[in-house]
């Protein structure tokens, strides 16, 4: 068996989450029936991590063995791209080790939380329409606490079968788009975290504790104080999952 690595990226809405589930429609699913019905063989899929109901991915990567060691790779992705509906995109197969994993090699992953204040009509849902008088600046103070702490149970969704709440945040920042950075919709403002790994329901909890601060609810102070607390009903309410993308992954051997 030969293992390759792809790289994709998805719309989330009319999606039920990456993971396959038994009675709603999910990213998994869809890319492993498209690849059987390509291969003509039974394959299974294993993305470098598990996006909620509604989020989306600008890069996903993904594994999956082939018995066929020589697959034309550009011939594949033309003919997964063309059944598989238009809410995914594959940009490349690569052959890799056949050791290699999508998720147990990834070294960061990165997610973007979208935000605009000017009322847009074209945001189309996958940018939050924050209020104008939110404060980013304070919003910035209470973020860098984050690179400070390992254990985000705070920001935790209850009852997961996560082992550890432990990760390692790395950057953490609200920050205007860059020249020439393609954005969605009408974002004004991107939330970028980087982690070695995140939990489940981990950067939208994170995101509306952070809004409390922007808008004043609670300060600087009380937002170290949740997280000493180690209670998710103490942190901010789940922000909507549509402004939400899989950013970027970073592994050793793909530059």
């Amino acid at each position: 068996m030969a293992r390759y690595f792809m790289n994709l990226a998805y719309l989330g809405r009319n999606f039920h989450g990456w993971q396959r589930q038994p009675n709603a429609i999910s990213v998994q699913e869809k890319l492993e029936t498209a690849l059987s019905t390509v291969t003509r063989t039974e394959v299974a899929v294993t993305g470098a991590g598990r996006t909620d109901a509604g989020v989306n991915a600008s890069t996903m990567i993904a594994h999956f063995d082939l018995p066929e060691a020589n697959a034309d790779e550009v011939k594949l992705v033309r003919a997964i791209n063309a059944i598989i509906g238009p809410d995914i995109a594959l940009q490349w197969i690569r052959k890799v080790h056949h050791d290699a994993h999508a998720r147990f090699d990834a070294t960061s992953r990165t997610y973007h939380y979208y935000a605009h204040t000017d009322r847009n009509p074209f945001a189309g849902g996958l940018s939050w329409q924050a209020p104008a008088t939110l404060d980013f600046e304070a919003m910035n103070h209470a973020a860098a606490i984050l690179m400070e702490i390992s254990d985000f149970t705070s920001f935790a969704k209850l009852h997961t079968d996560a082992k550890t709440n432990i990760c390692n945040v790395t950057t953490a920042r609200w920050r205007r788009p860059m020249p020439g950075e393609r954005v969605p919709g009408a974002a004004t403002w991107i939330f970028e975290i980087t982690a070695d790994r995140f939990l489940r329901n981990m950067v939208r909890a994170i995101v509306g504790t952070l809004v409390d601060v922007g808008r004043g609810k609670i300060d600087e102070k009380e937002f170290r104080e949740i997280i000493e607390r180690k209670d998710r009903c103490a942190a901010g309410t789940s922000m909507p999952g549509e402004p939400l993308f899989l950013h970027n992954i970073t592994y050793p051997y793909i530059k």
